[in-house]
């Protein structure tokens, strides 16, 4: 098994990371990407809250991007290289994010998407504990696009997909609960509104019951690993992304540490 063996943390990205001072929030720039791992074939980014994968109405710089021109410039190669997006993480969520940086890969790693033998790992804060302290959960979303919002049910209705996930009850603070979710399908919002249909709204996601938004508009909610076979070198590969350096992060990582 490899575990994120290329890492962008030197410290001239460090220092040129900036800040938007009227809200204090670190916005990803070409400078201060956060590779987590990369070959000839893929390329794994730690996205930040309030990073978008590609473009849309906001206009807003897209994540696919800088890691083209990350590419680009560290290959010498004209333009913007070859990316390719592979899944999706909603724009308030951070987390381990893989994209495609050749066609063989992208066909192979989407299919593989699509069979679901890609294993991906979350980490979750949500106001109240679940009533078990684990178990898996199957439901039914239905998506509402002009709302961009899920709507869960307990039997199949018109247009709902089937959603399933497992989750496990890591630990608890003064205040908030932490958990480990491990979606076994890819709906729109599945995990978000799960929670919330459980009566454990993440923290931040007043979208689906949370009691108050996060100063920097995001949802404790974080892609920590991701896991597959690698699509050309049939290796074993397992990336985890450090999750945002918040205190309430830190004690995520001490209890899963203790565990």
């Amino acid at each position: 098994m490899k575990k994120n063996p290329t890492s962008n943390n030197s410290k001239d990205s460090q220092k040129k990371t900036w800040v938007d001072k009227s809200k204090h929030i670190v916005k990803t720039n070409l400078e201060n990407l956060r590779v987590l791992y990369e070959d000839n074939h893929i390329i794994a980014i730690n996205k930040r809250p309030g990073d978008i994968l590609q473009a849309d109405k906001t206009k807003d710089p897209v994540l696919s991007s800088f890691a083209a021109q990350y590419i680009a410039k560290k290959y010498n190669k004209p333009g913007e290289a070859f990316i390719s997006i592979l899944h999706r993480i909603d724009r308030p969520v951070s987390g381990v994010v893989i994209f495609g940086r050749t066609s063989k890969a992208t066909t192979r790693l989407s299919q593989m998407f699509k069979n679901r033998e890609i294993q991906k790992t979350y980490w979750a804060i949500v106001e109240n504990a679940p009533g078990e302290t684990s178990g898996t959960v199957v439901n039914y979303l239905k998506k509402n696009s002009d709302r961009n919002k899920s709507y869960v049910s307990h039997h199949e209705t018109k247009g709902s997909k089937e959603s399933q996930l497992s989750y496990k009850h890591i630990g608890s603070g003064d205040r908030y609960h932490y958990l480990e979710v491990e979606p076994k399908t890819g709906r729109h919002h599945q995990i978000r509104a799960t929670l919330a249909d459980l009566g454990c709204s993440i923290k931040g996601d007043v979208k689906y019951m949370a009691k108050r938004t996060n100063k920097d508009a995001s949802v404790c909610l974080h892609a920590r690993t991701i896991e597959f076979m690698h699509p050309v070198k049939k290796e074993l590969i397992s990336i985890t992304a450090p999750p945002p350096i918040e205190p309430i992060w830190d004690e995520f990582l001490r209890i899963s540490k203790n565990e």
